[in-house]
């Protein structure tokens, strides 16, 4: 009991978009869990797991479930019917190789150095609740946030891909590696190896943003493919992008970002060397 109180105290983070067990996605569909089973054999979600393998799923996950749900009563499409019409829609995207989530490499890392929760949590100033909720996966957190402990492993993002080094010259779309940091920040990276860029394609929900400023080496590149992109540079230089435009910074300088329109973003983000 006491456990399930914690999850649900951790969910209401300003910092982290929940993810959902099985049963409590079952109970809010009123459907059964071998039904989201069913759905996900279809291929219509694809659930994160936790390292004891346990499926989570988003609110994006929900929603998705939730329109699929009325097409088959609306319209009385058998499921099959329903993933077929929602890809060719372009609801349902191709599928896309998902990395671990962060928090379960950074559990390892930690288990590698033999440090507690609490010596982690004092260093990167982020709470042993909050760190422990994400090495199990219940939890995920802000770019920024995810940079900070990142750097207190001497590591970056990039690394949390698990690219294993695999480098090749062309990256079809459904071979992107993917990391969700919440259910409104989606980064796909678009190429990998012995790279000395690091291009990806972000895809900001409404409202998603990067949290708290943070800075690297090297420099950086982005072009705004698709919606609206805000960006600040040291809280003074603000610069609201749209559609078409482009900007250029150098990486050192503590930034932050988030997207303020109604639609998804999508940015085309280049680093250089591969620092992030």
């Amino acid at each position: 009991m006491s456990s399930r109180k914690n999850f649900s105290t951790a969910s209401k983070s300003l910092d982290a978009g929940p993810l959902l067990r099985i049963s409590e996605v079952a109970g809010r569909l009123g459907i059964s869990s071998s039904a989201l089973r069913a759905w996900e054999a279809l291929g219509l979600v694809s659930p994160q797991r936790t390292e004891s393998r346990y499926r989570m799923y988003t609110e994006a996950d929900v929603r998705l479930l939730q329109r699929a749900l009325f097409l088959r009563r609306a319209r009385g499409l058998n499921p099959a019917a329903i993933v077929h019409v929602l890809k060719k829609q372009g609801v349902v995207a191709a599928p896309a190789e998902v990395s671990q989530l962060p928090g379960q490499r950074f559990r390892r890392l930690r288990l590698r150095r033999k440090l507690s929760l609490a010596q982690v949590a004092r260093a990167t100033g982020v709470s042993v609740g909050f760190l422990s909720s994400l090495e199990r996966g219940q939890m995920r957190c802000s770019i920024g946030t995810l940079r900070r402990i990142a750097r207190f492993y001497k590591t970056n993002i990039i690394s949390l891909f698990e690219t294993n080094g695999d480098a090749q010259r062309l990256v079809r779309a459904a071979q992107r590696k993917v990391l969700e940091t919440s259910d409104k920040v989606r980064m796909e990276l678009l190429a990998w190896g012995n790279t000395v860029m690091e291009p990806h394609l972000f895809r900001v929900k409404p409202g998603g943003g990067s949290g708290e400023s943070y800075a690297h080496e090297g420099e950086e590149f982005l072009h705004v493919l698709r919606g609206e992109f805000e960006l600040w540079l040291h809280n003074e230089d603000h610069y609201h992008l749209k559609t078409g435009d482009s900007l250029y910074f150098e990486s050192s300088t503590p930034h932050r970002w988030k997207n303020p329109g109604r639609a998804e973003a999508w940015i085309l983000w280049v680093n250089t060397p591969p620092t992030f």
